[in-house]
């Protein structure tokens, strides 16, 4: 799946994992989870710290896979095969879940891990779209850092039928516990001040 110079290149950035790694895929008999197959063997043979298990009777969508750390169920799920752009976004969170830090403001992140909230994300992505990843990654960042954040991040080609029955027409398209939350190029802090809202009032005690 992946060619030797990028599997080269993940080799190295897999040498900053801190903490075990599993990626939990669940497959069908599509030719995209076949390829999903090849690409997470490809994955698990770049670090020891990575494992790959199947789980095909899950109630998500099939092909995914999620990236947790072993014994959680928290963590990033990517459905589809995350290549072309969001290859950068699957390596990010690989190490973010793998313990390598973010280089996001600390007062950013700690605003993250205290949302208060149970938010389900949806991220519909192409392989060629340009303005996907900063949305895939800063969603990613919130569901590694917060336990009662999920991430799923879609690839539309893999899931037309999905597409078409939410009329989708551009992306990034991102919904929140099945509503539309946002379309285009979205930062970190743009959407977490989207959802904290009792950042304003914090500000106000402080001032005082």
């Amino acid at each position: 799946m992946l060619d030797d110079t990028l599997k080269t290149q993940l080799k190295a950035y897999l040498e900053r994992l801190q903490r075990p790694v599993e990626l939990v895929a669940t497959l069908d008999n599509s030719a995209t989870s076949q390829e999903l197959r090849e690409l997470l063997e490809d994955i698990r043979a770049q670090s020891d710290k990575i494992t790959v298990v199947e789980k095909n009777d899950a109630a998500v969508r099939a092909p995914s896979f999620l990236i947790a750390n072993p014994g959680t169920d928290s963590g990033v799920r990517f459905a589809g095969v995350p290549l072309g752009h969001e290859f950068t976004s699957l390596v990010l969170a690989l190490l973010q879940v793998g313990g390598h830090p973010s280089k996001e403001a600390a007062d950013l992140l700690e605003q993250v891990k205290g949302l208060d909230g149970d938010f389900h994300f949806e991220t519909y992505y192409s392989l060629t779209c340009h303005n996907c990843p900063d949305v895939v990654q800063a969603l990613s960042l919130m569901a590694i850092l917060n336990p009662r954040i999920k991430t799923t991040v879609i690839e539309g080609g893999a899931f037309r039928q999905e597409v078409e029955a939410r009329e989708i027409m551009a992306v990034p398209m991102v919904y929140l516990n099945g509503e539309v939350f946002g379309a285009g190029r979205m930062q970190l802090g743009e959407i977490v001040a989207k959802l904290d809202t009792g950042a304003a009032k914090r500000e106000a005690a402080k001032l005082s």
